[in-house]
């Protein structure tokens, strides 16, 4: 195809056409034919002498890579010319927006057999997979009147991860686990506490603690402590329907939600428990199941990263029959989910009683601090008694709702998003102090 210098070359034949016209009087639109000419058999040519960019080859050096969101990643692409011919090209990586890419393009001149490595900076704005779109190879001729531009596929996915911004909590979560699993043991036995040393009695213990066979053959009074259980199985169940896709301050609420089923995940893999996932909306769209000890929160990051809000109703009768067709021991279940009277009224309700008989349940949702500002709205007009009112009404049916979820039994954590994961691990860690996992 002609470039930007064959357009130009084209417009200086005007005034050489007016200039030779009044000179020797040969009529103008002959030697604009003829000019014209001569231009098209120079872009023709320029065309014919271009490498042809179909022998130029493009290459892979790795199948992908993996960034955390906001962070950047090189992506090298090696380029063999291999059309016998010196060439002169600008190749493009393209990639969709989201990935950041940079530069634009990349002027290269390759001799024949050269090859060369470019590299591409990607900066995602988003987190899941991303794809190279295609590798655009444009060919300019000597005099660089014309290009010749073909397009290549070599295969690349960039996976892009949760910023995991909660993990900044995780040493003071993991220094509470130590206490919780250390220095305060559990002295009596309470539901749901494992058998941990035998010790001398000291005044305060319980009496019920006493262990008379150990006593008698001590012939020192000795009672037993107890430590938190371990080996309990966590279950994070994430809401991926409609209501996921709500923004909560500058993220959707599903986003938060990850950020708290990570953080909960990383503490409980080191308080020796296992945890597993479920992502549904109206079907399943990811499970993580069976993971123990270090392999686990890679494998929920991993799992995570692609997931995005359906624009579905959940079809919490699926979610219900997964976890309990999944886990037979008692767990603990913690739905992220919005505390929306239509979604879990109509939806969660019906079924959470035979959830509730044999899991420990939690309902996390983010709290929006839109609804306390419309329902604290200055009553200055109608509009601004409307606004009150509906925020005032969507704030009662919350605490309706949280209070029918209370009659079986169901803990609802109701947080704003800046606090949110780490109160979700707070909660876990006052069950595993007291035993009630």
């Amino acid at each position: 195809m002609p470039t930007a210098r064959a357009a130009l070359l084209a417009a200086l034949c005007a005034p050489i056409v007016g200039v030779l016209s009044a000179l020797y009087g040969v009529p103008p639109w002959a030697l604009s034919g003829v000019l014209l000419a001569l231009v098209a058999a120079a872009v023709l040519a320029d065309w014919a002498l271009a490498a042809d960019p179909r022998r130029i080859t493009v290459r892979r050096e790795t199948p992908g890579a993996v960034v955390r969101l906001g962070e950047e990643v090189a992506a090298a692409l090696t380029v063999a010319n291999r059309s016998g011919v010196d060439a002169r090209l600008l190749v493009r990586d393209a990639w969709v927006p989201s990935a950041g890419a940079a530069p634009y393009a990349h002027p290269l001149a390759l001799a024949a057999g050269e090859a060369a490595t470019l590299t591409t900076t990607l900066t995602p704005t988003r987190r899941g997979d991303r794809s190279a779109e295609q590798v655009i190879v444009r060919s300019h001729g000597p005099l660089g009147l014309a290009v010749r531009q073909s397009g290549h596929r070599p295969p690349w996915t960039l996976r892009v991860l949760p910023r995991f911004t909660s993990r900044k909590h995780l040493p003071e979560k993991l220094a509470r686990l130590r206490t919780v699993e250390g220095a305060t043991a559990i002295r009596g036995r309470g539901q749901g506490t494992e058998f941990d040393v035998l010790r001398e009695y000291v005044p305060g213990d319980d009496v019920r603690s006493i262990d008379w066979r150990a006593t008698a053959r001590r012939r020192d009074v000795m009672v037993r402590t107890w430590r938190p259980e371990r080996s309990r199985r966590i279950v994070c169940v994430l809401d991926t329907g409609r209501t996921s896709a709500v923004r909560v301050g500058d993220e959707p609420r599903l986003d938060a939600a990850m950020d708290a089923a990570l953080l909960l995940a990383a503490v409980a893999q080191e308080a020796g428990d296992q945890v597993d996932l479920i992502a549904a909306d109206h079907r399943v769209r990811a499970v993580v199941a069976g993971s123990h000890g270090r392999a686990t929160l890679p494998r929920l990051i991993n799992a995570v990263a692609p997931l995005h809000p359906a624009m579905v109703e959940t079809d919490f009768e699926l979610i219900t029959s997964e976890v309990l067709r999944r886990e037979r021991k008692r767990s603990l279940v913690v739905v992220f989910t919005a505390l929306e009277p239509g979604a879990l009224g109509e939806g969660l309700l019906p079924v959470l009683p035979r959830l509730a008989a044999r899991h420990k349940v939690l309902i996390a949702a983010v709290h929006d601090p839109a609804l306390n500002a419309l329902a604290a709205t200055p009553l200055h007009g109608a509009n601004e008694v409307y606004a009150a009112a509906a925020g005032t009404r969507a704030l009662a049916e919350r605490e309706k709702l949280s209070g029918a979820l209370a009659r079986y039994g169901v803990e609802v954590l109701d947080f704003p998003a800046d606090t949110f994961a780490g109160q979700v691990t707070d909660v876990y860690l006052a069950l595993k102090a007291t035993g009630r996992l």
